[in-house]
């Protein structure tokens, strides 16, 4: 089974700079690969990260503003390009359909690429699997916009000692576990429940119940902080969060690790971002680069 691991590959807001590229976030999660926003210059970073475009199964955009989509044409050819064995499903705000048909064939190309569109228009359960299942939430921002969340169904963890009094190795542990009894041994003897692991994606948004829906117990937490709190007028008036505002968040909703991006060029300070999250949340708090690597643990 492949890690599960965020590979960040842009991290600016609506200005890239030196050293931030537009937003882009890759995901591997259980054999999936989902792509988060990719912005201008996505393909490029993915080259960069070593993630291919045959690795996507999944694209989900937030919404529609450019540093949040401008890089989806690239994407897209090039998942033709390298003939992508598998379809790709696409979720998107519904009242943005025509400008991801507009990116969707934005020029000309060898179009080989079978890519699913899921228009999203309401609070749901995109998808749901034996692995887990893709939420959608909406978020307040100056258009539609929608955050994600992954939940992996509850389990069971086994337990070594308990599974060795009793006798029970090799091919035998995953016989009790797909029957629940074998030999007068319950699953239950054995092990002890374990929470699915949950993984958020919140970009461009105030605050508003959307967002601690998605964050709700996330181990990991991916959340915009475009500004700092001496700026939190500027957040208001343009949709956006502060680092402050993220980390309450985190704090409130018993997140594992807080990654923040989404950075205004305002700012060229990124450790004034993690001292404005740290005095509101004691866990672990990532102030995203480019090209950031997190795995998310078991």
């Amino acid at each position: 089974m492949s890690p599960r691991e965020l590979v960040v590959l842009g991290t600016s807001s609506q200005v890239p700079t030196r050293e931030r590229n537009h937003n882009g976030y890759f995901l591997t999660w259980d054999g999936e690969g989902i792509l988060f926003d990719p912005g201008d210059g996505t393909q490029r970073q993915m080259i960069r990260a070593g993630v291919a475009a045959s690795d996507i199964t999944r694209i989900c955009l937030t919404h529609f503003h450019g540093d949040h989509c401008l890089g989806l044409p690239g994407v897209i050819q090039r998942i033709s390009l390298d003939g992508s064995p598998h379809d790709v499903q696409a979720y998107f705000p519904a009242s943005g359909e025509v400008y991801f048909d507009r990116l969707r064939h934005a020029s000309p190309f060898y179009d080989a690429a079978v890519i699913t569109k899921k228009p999203l228009e309401s609070d749901i359960v995109v998808e749901q699997c034996a692995r887990f299942s893709l939420e959608a939430h909406r978020l307040d921002h100056g258009i539609e916009a929608y955050g994600y969340r992954i939940v992996e169904p509850d389990g069971r963890r086994m337990l070594p000692d308990r599974l060795r009094e009793r006798g029970i190795a090799g091919p035998d542990i995953a016989a009790l576990q797909r029957a629940g009894e074998l030999n007068g041994v319950r699953l239950e003897d054995v092990s002890e429940p374990r929470r699915g692991q949950r993984f958020a994606f919140v970009m461009d948004t105030r605050l508003c119940g959307g967002v601690k829906t998605l964050a709700d117990g996330a181990d990991v937490l991916v959340i915009e902080s475009t500004y700092l709190a001496e700026d939190e007028g500027l957040a208001v008036a343009h949709g956006h969060l502060t680092a402050g505002q993220a980390a309450r968040v985190a704090a409130e909703c018993g997140v594992g690790t807080l990654v923040l991006t989404h950075f205004s060029q305002r700012y060229d300070d990124p450790s004034r971002f993690r001292r404005e999250a740290e005095a509101f949340f004691d866990g672990e708090v990532v102030v995203a680069e480019d090209l950031t690597r997190v795995r998310i643990r078991g």
